[in-house]
């Protein structure tokens, strides 16, 4: 936050997920009162756009960065701008199988799953006692 061009940016998003270090207002006010440009954005709790972020940095860590075998930063910065270009080449759209009608398919065999089991409320009966109890009996 302290090179450019963050330094003289703006504003800088600093996207988060919701991790106990940097959730609540605390860390939002720790976070803008050191650097006043930054507006820190956190995930949703459950956000599997997120995880696809993660898995592109873990491609990045197998096929950039490993071995790290580097002399100089430069080397670094053109290997990865080569792998961005080739990446950006090749890559094509996600195309999403599971449809609403699968969606539906797995929701109804769901609640035919839970309607079957007992409920912890109301356990199935059992006419065994614990070896404890029936040695005490």
């Amino acid at each position: 936050m302290t090179q450019e061009p963050y330094a003289s940016a703006k504003r800088v998003f600093w996207i988060v997920d919701n991790g106990s270090s940097h959730r609540g207002q605390a860390a939002i006010d720790r976070l803008a009162k050191r650097f006043p440009n930054t507006v820190m954005v956190h995930t949703p709790v459950h956000a599997s756009w997120l995880n696809q972020v993660e898995i592109y940095f873990s491609a990045i860590q197998r096929k950039v960065l490993t071995p790290n075998d580097f002399t100089s930063l430069d080397q670094v910065e053109d290997r990865l701008t080569a792998f961005e270009q080739r990446y950006n080449a090749t890559a094509r759209p996600f195309r999403w199988k599971f449809t609403q009608a699968d969606l539906e398919d797995l929701l109804a065999r769901i609640e035919r799953h839970e309607q079957k089991e007992p409920s912890p409320q109301h356990p199935p009966s059992c006419d065994h006692q614990p070896a404890a109890l029936s040695l005490a009996a």
